[in-house]
C-alpha cells in the first residue's frame, strides 16, 4: 500500500521581466563613505607628527593642518644642512680663545628648525680635544630667530670658544 505524501503548492511566480527595478537606498552606502573619511581625518591629525616627518605624506598633513588651523611640527632634516663655509682661528685680541665662523644653507624641500651645531677640534695626531654641541641661541648670539630656516636659505654663524688646548689643528662641523 502506497503512502499518499503531502504535496505542496506552490506559488506562481511572478513574471520579473514587466515588474520595474527595486530601488537602491543608497544612504547606507553614503553614511559608510562619510564614516570612513571621517576616520581617515582623525587617523590623520592624530598621527599627523609622524606622518609629517615622512617626505611622502608631509604634504597632505601640511594641506589638512592648513585648512583645519592645526599646528604642524617643524621639519628636521639635519643632513640637508650644507656647510658653505667654515673657519676656526685664534682670536687676535684674546688668547686662548679660538674664533669660529661658518655659514651654511638648508637644501632641504622644506623650511625646518635650526640645528644643533657640532663643533670638533683635533690635535695634530687626530686625537679630539674637544667637542661641543651649540643650541642655535648659542651659535647665533644675540640674534632674535625665526622658529625655522627656509629652504634655500643661508645662514651665518660667528662665535668665540675658548680653545680646550694649545695644539689643536683641526675642526670638524656637523649637525644634529
Amino acid at each position: 500500500m502506497a503512502r499518499h505524501l503531502p504535496s505542496f503548492i506552490r506559488p506562481p511566480v511572478a513574471d520579473t521581466a514587466d515588474a520595474p527595478p527595486a530601488k537602491r537606498d543608497w544612504r547606507p552606502f553614503v553614511a559608510i563613505a562619510a564614516l570612513l573619511l571621517l576616520l581617515l581625518l582623525q587617523v590623520l591629525l592624530a598621527d599627523r607628527e609622524r606622518l609629517a616627518a615622512d617626505a611622502t605624506w608631509r604634504p597632505l598633513v601640511a594641506g589638512t593642518c592648513a585648512i583645519l588651523q592645526c599646528e604642524l611640527p617643524a621639519w628636521r632634516e639635519p643632513a640637508a644642512f650644507t656647510l658653505v663655509r667654515r673657519d676656526v682661528r685664534p682670536n687676535p685680541t684674546r688668547p686662548g680663545v679660538l674664533r669660529v665662523s661658518a655659514s651654511f644653507r638648508n637644501d632641504a624641500v622644506w623650511q625646518q628648525a635650526w640645528p644643533m651645531l657640532v663643533l670638533t677640534l683635533s690635535d695634530i695626531d687626530g686625537r679630539r680635544v674637544g667637542a661641543r654641541a651649540f643650541r642655535p641661541d648659542e651659535y647665533m648670539g644675540d640674534a632674535t630667530l625665526p622658529p625655522t630656516i627656509a629652504s634655500g636659505a643661508e645662514v651665518a654663524v660667528e662665535m668665540d670658544i675658548l680653545e680646550p688646548a694649545p695644539d689643536v689643528v683641526a675642526f670638524t662641523f656637523d649637525f644634529r
